[in-house]
């Protein structure tokens, strides 16, 4: 983390705005924390930020097709690094709080000993109240995210989720689930981040229009109040969300003003 911090603060007097990309946890959080608080320029780590503000905008406008209250959802996310960890935030900023979190070693809970300093903090952003494995949380969820591997998301562990389930199966380039498979096992609105299928979960329908935004208005830090309102910018692109439309293309050239703008 040492070289890369020092690296990037020697560049960043010649730059308005730092975009940290491809860094895996938990290296990534120390390093964005520490740049955002020793520069005064925008630092914003896409893997995690820009991710969870689409997750956000996709799940918004999921919940419109399901008829369903995004913070009464009970959520099941498989997959606690980078990315994970920013959607727990983001969602529990939202209002969503009861969210479950599964790593490769079973749900993240009270019981664990083995937790490092990352997911101990996230767990005050989680329900800790039950142990076991992605099986024993996935009981009547109303969402699946996963930011994992293939193929852990069975169509035996769709039955058990709720009525109208929503799964975001972000694993690439093949998803925990397979839209098919998941739309025969009875999930209504299924997202990955594929481009050749409906819904794709894709970080530049953030990024750009929130640094665009930062530059323009002098916007010296990104918050939670910024990422929100990026999530509900893009969302409000979708004039009439159905199942394989929750959030707009990456190539609609409406997303980067429209995510600029709200960026103040």
């Amino acid at each position: 983390p040492e070289e890369i911090i020092a690296a990037v603060k020697a560049i960043a007097p010649s730059f308005g705005a730092i975009n940290l990309e491809d860094i895996a946890a938990p290296k990534c959080f120390e390093i964005e924390e520490r740049l955002k608080d020793e520069l005064d320029i925008p630092v914003f780590h896409d893997d995690q930020h820009g991710t969870a503000v689409v997750v956000l905008a996709g799940l918004i406008n999921s919940m419109k097709v399901v008829g369903k209250n995004l913070p009464d959802c009970k959520v099941v996310m498989i997959g606690a690094g980078a990315a994970g960890t920013a959607i727990a935030k983001l969602l529990y900023a939202y209002g969503v709080h009861n969210i479950y979190a599964v790593d490769s070693r079973g749900i993240i809970s009270d019981a664990r000993d083995d937790l490092n300093a990352e997911k101990t903090a996230l767990k005050q952003y989680l329900r800790t109240d039950i142990s076991g494995s992605l099986n024993d949380a996935i009981t009547d969820a109303d969402i699946f995210i996963g930011v994992s591997k293939p193929g852990l998301l069975t169509p035996e562990m769709v039955a058990k989720m709720a009525k109208n389930p929503v799964v975001f199966a972000l694993a690439n380039p093949v998803p925990e689930i397979m839209p098919d498979i998941a739309k025969e096992a009875g999930v209504a609105v299924i997202a990955t981040g594929r481009s050749d299928f409906p819904n794709q979960i894709n970080n530049s329908l953030a990024f750009p229009g929130i640094f665009r935004g930062a530059l323009d208005h002098g916007v010296k830090k990104i918050t939670d109040e910024h990422k929100l309102a990026a999530a509900e910018a893009l969302a409000a692109l979708v004039d009439h969300p159905t199942a394989d439309e929750v959030i707009p293309s990456p190539f609609d050239e409406r997303v980067v003003p429209a995510v600029a703008d709200v960026i103040r």
